[in-house]
């Protein structure tokens, strides 16, 4: 029998022809160029897994980082005071001791991407009269400050994991909108963490106590504590210096609520009188430190902020605008015409000459500056007459705006014997220029107060053969009458002293009738 085959039509699909052996046909018959456009078009839409990589580290980093920041922080209490412990990344590892105002100290403690930061708060008063009670404690108080830190270091560890994690969860989820993402962000900073833990732990200093960096006010501080490594074979004699902190610290808090003295009211005026900062950058720092810690409304400066008035440094006074209060300066025998033009252009700052008055902090100020320009007494000057004289004219121009129904409440000059010449005219004058303090009670009524140097005497302090004492003093004035009500004069140690002294004082005039009091209270830890 013959079978006749007929051909197939184009369309017609063949009975016994399967799909894959059509589809490979059809791969077959594909052009080359097509397959080619098609995998270089995969390659060129797939991210690169380099930059995957990268964007999720850079997420986890960044959401750790700002969980750290919003809810990584512990307050714990470390002996006699109140601190917050925190973790922040670093490159570099350490633990930064925070002492506001004072500055701050640095340990190399640890090597990790991890750093410790511990602010000291504040002196807890009642933790530290119980240990003025009880002297036997202070025996123990080694032990005790290792339990706190060793307490606060356990619950910083555990809230800096829940930081971390939810940190960089929440931030993965924000970012690829896919919870298997987010947890693996969550993961990593975890174990990012838990890394640097270990490197913390494997590379743990005990011994960088001894050798600490020191900056702001602290950079004193070896002298304050003497030898660290005497401290740790010398304990017993610590322990005795720690006791006598503490018990000054202790009464200098009872002494300040007990002595019948006058309490400064809400609504008291509150100036900052300062003199004769030579150029010393510490001024600036106590400065701001007083302005805060005292609510200050005005600072009054009356001189010598420079050393020679020369152009370069001009630069040191920037800081005057960022003090926290409106900066009134005069200028003094230190400070060049140049000097006074740069403070003028600054913000914040108001400078006074000629008998010029300004309205600042509910009080009007008018003063003048120093007639003589003499950096380094090698030019001729005119003296005590020239200070003089420019009294004159300053009492003239306070004269002529009380006529004008404008009376000034403070004036300042530079040169106490300039100042006194305002004596009658005005109910409060300052000065500095003699690097001490004087009280004095002109005939006519106007008293007199000159201030001593802010800057410990500048540079040349280390010419003396002692430190010069940094001065300073708080002027209160009723706001009714802006008239005079107490002062504080807060005297710090010179470079390298560490004495600390607060009086507080009142004007004869205010004392009332009684028994004698103390009317100072000193302060010497």
């Amino acid at each position: 029998m013959v079978t006749y085959l007929r051909p197939q039509r184009a369309g017609v699909r063949r009975a016994g022809t399967t799909r894959p052996f059509r589809a490979a046909v059809a791969r077959v018959r594909r052009p080359h160029h097509s397959r080619t456009t098609t995998t270089v078009s995969t390659l060129a839409t797939a991210p690169h897994p380099y930059r995957r990589v990268f964007g999720l580290l850079a997420v986890v980093v960044l959401g750790a980082w700002l969980g750290l920041l919003i809810v990584g922080s512990v307050r714990t209490p470390v002996g006699p005071v109140d601190t917050t412990m925190t973790l922040r990344p670093s490159l570099s590892g350490g633990t930064k001791i925070n002492v506001s105002p004072l500055g701050a100290l640095e340990l190399d403690s640890h090597v990790a991407p991890v750093r410790l930061d511990v602010d000291v708060d504040q002196l807890d008063p009642e933790r530290s009269q119980a240990l003025v009670k009880h002297p036997e404690r202070l025996s123990g108080l080694q032990d005790e400050v290792t339990d706190d830190v060793a307490a606060g270091t356990r619950e910083l560890a555990v809230r800096s994991c829940v930081a971390v994690v939810s940190g960089a969860t929440a931030l993965g989820l924000a970012v690829y909108r896919r919870p298997r993402r987010a947890l693996a962000a969550g993961g990593l900073a975890l174990a990012l963490l838990a890394a640097s833990g270990v490197s913390a732990y494997a590379t743990w200093n005990p011994k960088s106590v001894l050798e600490p960096k020191f900056s702001g006010l602290l950079s004193s501080a070896p002298s304050v504590v003497g030898d660290a490594r005497s401290i740790v074979t010398e304990f017993d004699v610590y322990q005795q210096e720690l006791a006598r902190l503490v018990t000054n610290v202790t009464k200098l808090y009872d002494a300040t609520s007990t002595l019948p003295v006058y309490q400064p009211d809400p609504a008291t005026i509150r100036v900052l009188h300062v003199s004769d900062i030579h150029l010393n950058p510490a001024a600036w720092h106590i400065i701001g430190s007083l302005v805060e810690q005292y609510e200050i409304d005005v600072i009054i400066d009356s001189g010598d902020t420079m050393d020679h008035g020369t152009a370069a440094e001009n630069g040191f006074l920037d800081p005057a605008r960022e003090l926290g209060a409106p900066y009134v300066w005069v200028r003094g025998n230190h400070d060049s015409r140049i000097t006074q033009a740069y403070l003028e252009k600054l913000e914040n700052v108001h400078v006074l000459d000629e008998g010029s008055a300004v309205d600042v902090a509910g009080l009007r100020v008018a003063g003048t500056g120093d007639p003589q320009f003499t950096p380094d007494r090698t030019r001729p000057t005119g003296g005590r007459a020239a200070e003089e004289l420019a009294g004159m004219r300053l009492a003239s121009a306070l004269r002529d705006q009380r006529r004008a129904g404008t009376p000034v409440d403070i004036a300042v000059a530079h040169d106490p014997n300039a100042a006194r010449q305002t004596d009658g005219t005005v109910p409060l004058v300052l000065a500095g220029h003699v690097h001490h303090r004087v009280n004095e009670l002109l005939p006519l009524g106007t008293r007199l107060k000159v201030e001593g140097s802010t800057g410990g005497g500048g540079l040349r302090a280390v010419q003396n053969e002692k430190p010069e004492k940094v001065r300073a003093s708080v002027l209160y004035l009723d706001r009714a009458t802006r008239h005079l009500q107490a002062w504080d004069e807060i005297t710090l140690g010179g470079l390298g002293l560490t004495t600390a002294e607060v009086g507080r004082h009142l004007p004869e005039e205010n004392l009332a009738p009684g028994p004698p009091s103390p009317s100072a209270s000193t302060t010497s830890p």
